[in-house]
């Protein structure tokens, strides 16, 4: 009997060992996960908490604390591209203003010097201040319009519109342009209304912003093409040169903010580097996509998809 309660007391305070080490185990465990969590915090690494543990709470605690560090670090991410943008932006924001607003300058010194001007060359002056008037103007419009987009202080409710009657809309507006640059329109636009879920206003802008896209660095191309095609759940508005094209590289950066296609395509042309950006916006705004393709001198696509509606 006393054989047997030695063994018993023996097997108990073997129990109470094993439980206290594996306690003991434990709290080092989370001691060294508070201060590697710490770590990776302060100093904003991308590591992850690794520890091996049989424990299965502190194995599901790791598999969160790992996921929320993921999370933060895409955060991080975005929040530095961001900050780029945001610096690149107001660098943009400082050349394209500087520029017309330093024309102006020069042009209003000449109109105030003492020697006589005639009204010919008076009237040449002014009507080059009133142009590089607009031309600021317009620029800090389209800034403007960008925030209130991403900000979501716009609004453009989604209705049934027909798509073939804006397009054809749209490319009539660039008819001239187009035909005194000395260029063909190449038009695929159903006769037959081709129904989708958007917004009359945003389209426009789309295909405006897509068409200037095209006329301003697809020109050499000698042709420029709108065209609408269709499956049974969308519907696909093409809009396409065949210029010098996107490079490969540069092709997923188009619709970045303040990317301006001189890097890539033409460095005579230089805008704001908004139009596609506000583009992508507003096509996602109508719950749509729009994708590039590029093959220089081939053929360079824009394709907007939007959701169908059966008559």
């Amino acid at each position: 009997m006393v054989f047997l309660l030695s063994i018993i007391i023996v097997l108990l305070f073997g129990i109470i060992c094993f439980q206290m080490k594996e306690k003991k185990d434990q709290h080092a465990t989370i001691h060294y996960m508070h201060k590697k969590l710490q770590a990776i915090i302060t100093e904003q690494t991308n590591e992850k908490i690794l520890v091996s543990t049989t424990n299965h709470e502190i194995k599901q605690l790791l598999n969160a604390m790992n996921t929320l560090l993921d999370h933060n670090q895409r955060i991080l991410a975005t929040h530095r591209k961001m900050e780029d943008s945001m610096k690149k932006m107001l660098a943009n924001i400082s050349h394209d203003l500087k520029t017309p607003l330093t024309v102006v300058l020069g042009y209003i010194e000449m109109l105030q010097l003492d020697k006589p001007i005639s009204d010919e060359e008076r009237q040449r002056l002014l009507s080059g201040v009133h142009s590089k008037t607009m031309e600021v103007l317009s620029i800090i419009h389209t800034f403007f319009d960008l925030a209130k987009i991403e900000a979501g202080d716009t609004d453009y409710p989604i209705t049934k519109v027909n798509v073939s009657e804006i397009c054809r809309k749209n490319i009539l507006s660039f008819y001239d342009i187009v035909t005194s640059m000395g260029l063909e329109i190449d038009i695929a636009v159903p006769e037959t209304p081709i129904f989708a879920l958007g917004n009359e206003e945003a389209l426009d802008r789309i295909l405006n912003n897509l068409l200037s896209n095209a006329l301003a660095y697809g020109a050499e191309g000698k042709v420029i093409g709108l065209a609408v095609r269709n499956d049974d759940v969308n519907i696909y508005i093409d809009v396409w040169d065949r210029g010098k094209g996107i490079d490969e590289y540069h092709v997923d950066n188009v619709f970045e903010r303040l990317y301006t296609l001189e890097d890539s395509r033409n460095k005579i042309f230089q805008g704001s580097g908004l139009g596609l950006t506000i583009t992508k916006r507003l096509v996602e705004i109508l719950n749509g996509s729009i994708h590039l393709s590029s093959i220089p001198y081939e053929k360079t696509i824009f394709t907007v998809s939007l959701k169908r509606i059966m008559y």
